[in-house]
């Protein structure tokens, strides 16, 4: 084993915690039952997850081990709506090289966990990606033994943002690592993936009935956040403008953030509906806290608090 890879693969403390759980949680929104499911947890630099926020600030939130690594979810959402069954997030997948899998020392685990809700592949019939990042829309697709691939879910219409693809295609030198065409392509040839944009989106945002998409532009271009609405209650997938419980605050931006400081403004945009409308925010990489509400502490700070084990649950 070359000694420049040997320290990315001392194992993570916390991912040898035993916390196995496939199913996160579930909740009652209205009239539909969101599972949330894992495709595991994931290793990366926490310097690189709170950008310019201090480490001794952010470490007081979320340790970090001697190789500056935090321990990350990949949080997907199952709703089913007595119509559709919708997943949000298709987590990272089997498609990463053995390289990149020994860094970030995934799991693969979404297949085991949708088995573990007792959701069949073939039952999901619409998947929503909020963007193309490697660790969102792996499992759109599955690897197979012969080097091709095909899709995972084979009866869903895929849905994602057209700038997303064509931005993946630049395989620029700022995020070309985090776009993986494998993962989409295929499903755009196929015709399986529908490609939404900026003016169709702003003119019928709604994907199935009780859910809709919104463009939250910063951490990517065209990042969407998913709106889910049944009986009076909200809840809204974030995607990164809110990676995780630790990052309600509008200005712990992220390292990879393409545009910092259009995803503060965004943040405060979402926060000043999310917050008063008491809306569950579903976080994608937060494994111990992958739904929230968000209020405002005595200073005036936002603070999420876990829904998961109340009567949300």
């Amino acid at each position: 084993m070359p000694p420049e890879l040997r320290q990315d693969i001392l194992l993570h403390p916390a991912s040898q915690a035993g916390d196995g759980d496939l199913v996160r949680g579930r909740i009652t929104l209205g009239d539909f039952e969101l599972t949330l499911c894992t495709d595991g947890t994931y290793l990366l630099d926490g310097g690189a997850m709170f950008g310019v926020v201090p480490k001794t600030l952010w470490s007081k939130r979320t340790p970090a081990d001697e190789l500056n690594r935090i321990l990350l979810g990949l949080n997907s959402t199952i709703v089913r709506t007595g119509k559709h069954t919708v997943l949000i997030e298709t987590g990272i997948g089997n498609k990463q090289p053995a390289k990149m899998r020994a860094i970030h020392q995934n799991q693969e685990l979404l297949p085991a966990s949708l088995s573990a809700a007792g959701i069949r592949p073939e039952e999901i019939d619409v998947v929503i990606n909020t963007h193309l990042h490697f660790d969102h829309c792996g499992w759109n697709t599955t690897l197979l033994e012969d080097g091709s691939v095909m899709q995972t879910f084979p009866n869903a219409r895929y849905f994602a943002h057209a700038g997303e693809v064509a931005h993946g295609h630049l395989q620029l030198d700022r995020d070309r690592v985090s776009y993986l065409s494998p993962n989409y392509d295929p499903l755009i040839a196929s015709g399986q993936m529908t490609l939404l944009t900026t003016d169709g989106i702003r003119e019928d945002p709604e994907i199935v009935s009780g859910i809709s998409v919104e463009e939250f532009p910063g951490h990517t271009a065209q990042m969407l956040g998913v709106h889910i609405e049944s009986g009076g209650e909200h809840a809204c997938y974030v995607g990164d403008l809110i990676p995780t419980a630790h990052h309600v605050d509008p200005t712990w931006v992220l390292g990879f953030d393409l545009d910092p400081v259009r995803c503060i403004a965004e943040r405060k945009r979402f926060l000043s509906r999310a917050i008063p409308e008491k809306w569950v925010v579903l976080f994608p990489h937060d494994h111990h806290t992958p739904a929230a509400r968000i209020s405002v502490d005595a200073k005036g700070k936002p603070v999420a608090t876990s829904v998961m084990g109340s009567g949300d649950q």
